[in-house]
């Protein structure tokens, strides 16, 4: 046992270019692990820029100046999204507010109906059973009232971080597009030179990351504005939060499109009840989450690496859980890392030789 071990170590660790890269991607982690909720703006800026590098680059090469390219995109980036946000802020805001102070007579409602169900169904269901189900039901309202209270008094210093995110993001992307090679050039200085399989790692997750990134964007704005123009012509209250939901949950694979089916679903059946309308209502989503599956998911995301349903659920899960929001939306650029530097440490030196 021993030596099948030591021939292991001895066949993947003799080679210094595997040693680098196995102390790059251990310092990365601990440095995320550690720094990352310090250092989130950060985070944030790179993958902004690694959005906006695409049309910097493609001005560039229309004889435009990086500084100028640079100017012009992000300058752009910040008017649109100011723009966006402002238009759809204060109908969130609103639409958000109504539901609430609707859910007590939906709650209510809810109530009157499985008040109903024993005397129609008294062979299948029992009135202690309805009575335990509502019970259940207030105390854990009561529970989520507690950690919305908890959130809104939290509310001061999340209000502070998005004014920071809002200052300094924008300059960190400016200068993280401006100065791109000196930057590249500074942090390689610092790097062993044995770094073949970091290379190799680092040029193909880049391209990754940029489709990723990318696509996902773009899953987002169009699942988000087809629900929303699906939920006003079907005449859907709360049409436009609801179609925001829609869209952020792209975010989660497979989980995020069955947990936001709860609200659709309950909003549409408290405003027209068990009729035509609700179908038509969850016709309609079902055929656009149909679209974003089959459709649109495999055009955006036809150069990423394809990893097993499973593979990327269990990513959701380990990184969500280790970097919160930002760990599940990055989940699969990280579960196609760890193939790429599986697929990387595998290659022998020859096949790097011969690649190269």
């Amino acid at each position: 046992m021993f030596k099948l071990f030591s021939d292991w170590y001895t066949r993947k660790f003799s080679d210094p270019h595997a040693v680098t890269l196995v102390v790059i991607l251990l310092g990365l982690f601990l440095f995320l692990a550690l720094f990352s909720h310090l250092l989130m703006p950060v985070l944030v800026a790179l993958a902004i820029a690694f959005l906006l590098d695409l049309p910097v680059n493609k001005l560039v090469a229309l004889k435009l100046s990086r500084t100028g390219s640079t100017v012009v995109i992000v300058a752009s980036f910040v008017g649109i999204s100011l723009i966006s946000l402002l238009g759809l802020l204060p109908i969130i805001w609103q639409q958000s507010s109504n539901l609430l102070q609707e859910v007590p007579n939906m709650v209510t409602e809810g109530q009157k109906y499985l008040l109903t169900l024993p005397e129609k169904y008294p062979d299948i269901i029992q009135a202690s059973q309805i009575e335990t189900f509502i019970n259940t039901i207030k105390d854990k309202s009561l529970e989520w009232g507690e950690v919305a209270l908890k959130a809104s008094l939290n509310s001061i210093s999340d209000i502070v971080a998005l004014m920071v995110y809002l200052i300094l993001v924008p300059l960190m992307v400016f200068f993280f597009l401006k100065d791109k090679q000196d930057l590249f050039a500074t942090f390689s200085r610092f790097l062993p030179k044995e770094r073949r399989m970091a290379t190799a790692v680092g040029k193909e997750m880049n391209q990754q990351i940029l489709n990723y990134i990318r696509g996902k964007v773009i899953e987002i704005l169009i699942v988000g504005a087809s629900t929303t123009i699906a939920f006003v012509f079907l005449d859907l209250r709360y049409s436009v939060l609801l179609g925001v939901l829609v869209g952020l949950s792209v975010l989660v694979p497979y989980v995020g499109a069955t947990i936001v089916t709860i609200p659709v679903f309950l909003v549409a059946l408290f405003q027209f009840g068990f009729s035509q309308e609700l179908g038509y209502v969850m016709l309609a989503y079902g055929i656009i989450q149909a679209i974003d599956g089959n459709v649109i998911v495999p055009l955006l995301f036809s150069e990423a690496v394809n990893l097993h349903p499973v593979t990327i659920i269990i990513a959701v899960i380990l990184f969500g859980g280790l970097w919160g929001f930002w760990g599940i939306f990055f989940a699969i650029p990280l579960a196609t890392l760890v193939k790429a530097v599986i697929n990387a440490w595998s290659t022998t030196q020859e096949d790097f030789e011969s690649i190269t």
